[in-house]
């Protein structure tokens, strides 16, 4: 899979708990990275695998090395979201992902971002993508939705 090739996005709704939000009211920055992560778990899921079970069987796991956000309108509390995440490279040891976390009642774009990861073993050693999930995120739809 290249860049250049288009996926389906998955969407995983959120809603902004009070915890998640700063002295202002706005959800603070590092909370999207979570979100991230909660919709690169939900896109496994939509590929038809739990993320969990690639760590455990395959003794692969997907450490992030290089994470970027741009923020573009702040995120409030209470507000319903929307976390939209696709592969957008897939590699023999390596993958990227790009998200972005909309706003439900109006569809406005409040960040956007990627993530890039290594495949690694549990001893820490870099590791080719276990064939089976690779072959389920290059052929599937992963046009799934969930909540959280």
């Amino acid at each position: 899979m290249s860049e250049t090739e288009q996926h389906d996005w998955s969407e995983t709704r959120v809603r902004v708990r009070y915890a998640e939000t700063d002295q202002a009211g706005m959800v603070y920055h590092s909370n999207y990275l979570i979100w991230f992560e909660v919709g690169r778990v939900e896109l496994c899921r939509a590929y038809g695998f739990n993320y969990r079970e690639m760590e455990t069987e395959a003794d692969a796991y997907l450490p992030v090395t290089e994470c970027r956000v741009r923020y573009r309108i702040p995120a409030k509390y209470d507000e319903e979201l929307v976390i939209r995440s696709k592969v957008i490279e897939l590699r023999s040891r390596a993958i990227k992902f790009a998200y972005e976390v909309r706003r439900m009642s109006d569809d406005m774009l409040l960040a956007e971002g990627e993530t890039h990861h290594i495949v690694m073993n549990s001893q820490g050693r870099a590791r080719a993508f276990p064939s089976e999930y690779a072959e389920l995120m290059k052929g599937g739809n992963a046009s799934a939705k969930t909540s959280s």
